[in-house]
């Protein structure tokens, strides 16, 4: 049996009674955030506060491979989004760290009603978090995936299909995938 327990808690409290319990006898949980739904996140997700026990073995071998720093990378620029609203002067390596981040927050948005495949997530992923897509503005991050995505499908189809078929990530094609990746990214600039 399968049991969907929500919980809404009074100003983000995580800590009150009723949530801890829910905690306590579930396999993991979702945090939901209005103030991402309202910036244009979907799923909303604190990444931050939200756990899952399941979450890594219900993952493919190459997607828990590529996701690799993902997590921790947005917990940081969470937090340090939060600081920005108070700070009036930023450091460039604080600017170029809110820049990757929120270039993260936009690659994790898909288009409505068109998942990304397996192959085409890991992609997506080992680009971004092997800075290969540095130099991308954050609101041009979603359509740049998606050009590249084209990119690698006409040039590159072989590597996807091995990623789609196999399930698995190996150095090898995870060097393939951030030199395909820059060398795309030269292509734009050239334009």
């Amino acid at each position: 049996m399968t049991a969907l327990p929500i919980a809404e808690t009074q100003e983000g409290d995580v800590s009150a009674y009723i949530p801890t319990n829910i905690i306590s006898i579930t396999d993991g949980q979702i945090y939901l955030q209005s103030e991402l739904f309202f910036q244009g996140q979907r799923p909303a997700v604190d990444v931050g506060i939200s756990v899952s026990r399941v979450g890594g073995n219900a993952q493919t071998k190459a997607v828990k491979k590529a996701v690799g720093s993902l997590r921790l990378d947005l917990a940081q620029y969470r937090e340090m989004e939060v600081f920005m609203q108070f700070a009036s002067d930023l450091d460039e390596t604080t600017r170029k760290q809110l820049f990757y981040g929120q270039g993260l927050m936009h690659l994790l948005r898909q288009p409505q009603y068109s998942p990304y495949t397996q192959a085409e997530e890991v992609v997506i992923l080992v680009s971004a978090l092997g800075h290969a897509l540095a130099d991308v503005p954050p609101a041009e991050t979603d359509s740049f995936a998606r050009e590249m995505l084209a990119y690698f499908h006409e040039n590159h189809a072989p590597l996807l299909d091995e990623i789609e078929s196999t399930g698995a990530l190996s150095q090898g094609t995870t060097e393939d995938i951030l030199r395909a990746a820059k060398k795309y990214c030269e292509i734009k600039k050239a334009l």
